[in-house]
């Protein structure tokens, strides 16, 4: 229990750091914080959720007695609560239910069943969409307030140009806030999904991960998740807030959906001689371009409503890896 206790206090120094990197300005420190959720995942997942708990609850008390409350509850919303609930889930399973049982005399442990990867995949868009909804309510009470602000903001970043006439800033400006929501969602949810998948593999390459690696290839999310999606897609078009808050919904859908689309890719993608390169080239242009990810989304939902991978399994197995 010490050493739990130990590395939760080391794991909530180094978060609570990197966390309040962000206020030297310096561009590090962008990468720091949003590798701040690291060293508690790591804490939940190779020495279990206390480990993890502890660290929050150091690295809170730490920011909120030096930078003062505000940055506390920045804390645990946007880091110390979803890096401890994620680390939970990747260690939660069950016994298989009616799995033979072994033969001979020494008892054999039943096998597990954990938590499957597309939930953690939907609890992670739910984390996305909270955080980004609750930056957005610091801003202000209403839609408008908000756009507003988001302006103001991006408006001081911008700057005036003498290359640029002052209307093309101003066009610039406003179409870079009406996007800017679903962008920070998109920012959130590929960070958090990069911070568990980091610190499953620091666990992993340790020792210290306490269940059997998942197959990623097989991520596939609840069937109900089409169906919120479409609900969120359709107060996209309401108008105020409601609208604003329900684009931050489905940029985290999406996003969900494009995740099970790269999974449906390197399913597809097996039988090939040079699958590494056409894996590599496809998350080339996904990082360096963006627009296509907008594939990936389209090949995620098309699984979940066709079921690609399902027909491509029973239709074509892949090659037996060669003894």
């Amino acid at each position: 229990m010490i050493a739990i206790v130990l590395i939760g206090l080391a794991a909530g120094c180094a978060s609570a750091l990197m966390f309040a990197s962000i206020i030297s300005g310096a561009l590090i420190s962008l990468l720091l914080f949003y590798l701040a959720p690291l060293p508690l995942m790591v804490a939940a997942l190779g020495w279990g959720p206390i480990a993890a708990t502890v660290g929050g609850i150091v690295a809170a008390s730490g920011l909120g007695a030096v930078f003062g409350l505000a940055y506390c509850i920045a804390f645990v919303i946007t880091v110390a609560v979803p890096a401890w609930w994620l680390g939970h889930l990747a260690l939660l399973g069950r016994p298989v239910p009616d799995a033979a049982p072994g033969n001979g005399s020494a008892p054999v442990a039943p096998p597990l069943e954990w938590y499957p990867i597309g939930r953690i995949l939907l609890w992670i868009a739910g984390f996305a969409a909270m955080t980004t909804i609750a930056a957005m309510l610091t801003l202000g009470t209403d839609a408008e307030a908000i756009a507003n602000s988001l302006r103001r903001g991006l408006s001081r970043i911008l700057g005036p140009r003498d290359t640029v006439p002052p209307g093309d800033i101003e066009r610039w400006v406003a179409a870079l806030a009406i996007i800017a929501p679903a962008a920070a969602t998109i920012v959130a949810m590929m960070t958090l999904t990069l911070n568990l998948w980091l610190a499953a593999k620091i666990t992993a390459t340790s020792g210290r991960l306490h269940r059997a690696w998942p197959d990623l290839k097989t991520a596939e999310l609840p069937p109900m998740t089409m169906v919120a999606l479409s609900v969120a897609l359709a107060f996209c078009f309401t108008g105020g807030l409601l609208a604003m808050f329900a684009q931050i919904a489905t940029a985290a859908l999406m996003m969900a959906y494009a995740l099970t689309g790269f999974a449906v890719l390197h399913t597809v993608t097996l039988a090939l001689k040079s699958r590494a390169f056409f894996l590599s080239c496809a998350y080339a242009l996904v990082m360096v371009f963006g627009w296509p990810v907008l594939a990936m989304i389209a090949l995620g939902l098309a699984d979940a409503v066709f079921g690609i991978r399902q027909r491509y399994l029973r239709g074509k197995p892949p090659p037996l890896p060669a003894s």
